[in-house]
């Protein structure tokens, strides 16, 4: 089961917020029953009172009514009395309420009855309305002392519920309360190891790399989490930077190689070239053999030939005017030799003065030298320009360095193959950490080859 980080974090004060949340709904609960308890006493109260009112409307009512029917006569005040007492009579006893043994016996539907028999405008005989008031005044007293008990029981059992509702909320709460502390305590705890542990484990990887230690470290089998996606993406950062490292090892290694070579033609071969030339050369001019001559001289042409060309291959291993003078100035140099021609494209070259000042090392300056070159060769072969830039300027702390042209531009079917030169143009940008990337020309029409080299990230590994 996958669970991010964010949820490690939050599932402790979650677990206490689910608890804390069943409690709140214990109490709830208990207390929806204690309510119905209260709501049942009062409606015992309501129907205690509305009894004791009608009892004593009922026989107010039976003494008017027999006063009225000894004498035959009725005043009109006493016949609105009569009514308002009937009346009021019949208002008590529908504020009668239903409760505990009395919502399912019939006491109070007999009582309504009993009370619509007692209406005055029925004329009843003497004998008939005495009969009816003590039917109904009984079944009053009756249902009055039922009213009485069952109140007085549900007062003492009122009391036992609220002493056992205020233990039992008391103790249900410390229990959960506590239950919640711990469990958000051991759930918080081990979490917070777990991440702790795994993020000191990234972090010292992490440090080991910048160290320029290069062990892969381990990578997770599943990810679980952000924490394993960190640690398969460092696993993944550490093979990368040990293929680059590799590659600018063996790109180092080529170089130095390639030096060795120069110094080694320059020492042997094109010193005893040069000798044999000077020997030619001081050969005595009075030789009168014609033949002798003419071939002494093709003699030293060809080797003057052999010995420029000797160079020349000395200058592609390794060439000394960058060691002297500079990359500008080595990049300046080549463009001169080797393209200031008139069957070739008209160029124009920018150095930045600032470039000289970057304390570039010798492996960067070759690389971003042979970069250079091969993308002007490129524009010289492939492209059918006319005209071109070279730039090599610093913008915003990143070295930029561009070569434009006005040609045909890559073809469609040809910007997803990359040859030889391409791929060394990558191969030799990733070994020095920079970006290239090929793109529109300002011009109306052509390429824009560009490489950015960030000067702060060069700084911080010239340091380390």
């Amino acid at each position: 089961m996958r669970i991010t980080v964010k949820q490690q974090v939050l599932l402790a004060p979650a677990t206490i917020l689910f608890l804390l949340i069943l409690l709140l709904g214990f109490m709830q609960y208990t207390y929806w029953d204690l309510s119905s308890k209260r709501q049942e006493a009062k409606a015992i109260g309501t129907t205690f009172i509305a009894v004791a009112e009608a009892d004593m409307a009922a026989r107010r009512l039976h003494v008017l009514l027999r006063t009225m029917q000894h004498t035959g006569m009725a005043a009109p005040e006493e016949m609105a009395l009569v009514a308002d007492l009937y009346e009021r009579m019949l208002t008590s006893v529908a504020r009668v309420k239903p409760f505990g043994p009395l919502k399912e016996s019939g006491h109070i539907s007999h009582l309504l009855t009993l009370a619509e028999n007692l209406n005055p405008a029925d004329s009843p005989e003497i004998e008939k309305t005495a009969e009816s008031f003590a039917l109904f005044r009984t079944e009053l007293s009756t249902l009055s002392n039922i009213t009485q008990i069952y109140r007085n029981q549900l007062r003492m059992s009122q009391d036992q519920d609220i002493n056992q509702l205020v233990e039992r909320t008391a103790t249900v709460s410390m229990f959960v309360l506590v239950l919640a502390i711990l469990l958000g305590l051991l759930i918080s705890i081990y979490f917070s190891r777990r991440i702790l542990n795994r993020v000191q484990m990234l972090s010292h990887n992490a440090v080991r790399i910048a160290d320029g230690k290069l062990e892969l470290p381990p990578a997770p089998d599943h990810i679980r989490d952000e924490l394993d996606t960190l640690a398969v993406s460092i696993n993944r950062m550490t093979k990368r930077l040990i293929t680059v490292v590799g590659t600018e090892k063996l790109l180092e290694g080529a170089e130095e190689e390639r030096r060795r070579i120069a110094m080694d033609l320059h020492d042997q071969s094109l010193s005893d070239l040069s000798s044999i030339l000077r020997g030619l050369q001081n050969l005595p001019e009075n030789v009168n053999d014609q033949e002798t001559q003419e071939k002494t001289r093709k003699l030293e042409e060809d080797l003057e030939r052999a010995i420029s060309n000797l160079r020349d291959i000395m200058n592609n291993l390794h060439p000394q005017t960058l060691d002297i003078l500079g990359l500008g100035a080595a990049i300046e140099t080549h463009l001169e030799h080797h393209c200031d021609s008139d069957d070739l494209p008209e160029y124009n070259l920018y150095i930045d003065p600032e470039v000289d000042n970057l304390g570039l090392d010798r492996l960067k300056q070759l690389a971003l030298y042979r970069i250079a070159i091969e993308a002007i060769q490129n524009v010289i072969k492939h492209a059918a320009a006319s005209r071109y830039e070279v730039n090599l300027e610093i913008r915003e702390n990143t070295l930029v360095l561009s070569v434009e042209d006005n040609g045909k531009g890559i073809p469609a079917e040809n910007r997803g193959a990359d040859g030889r030169g391409l791929n060394n143009i990558r191969e030799r940008s990733r070994a020095i950490s920079a970006e290239v990337n090929w793109k529109p020309s300002r011009f109306s029409s052509g390429t824009r080859f560009e490489l950015v080299l960030n000067c702060e990230t060069l700084s911080l590994t010239e340091t380390a």
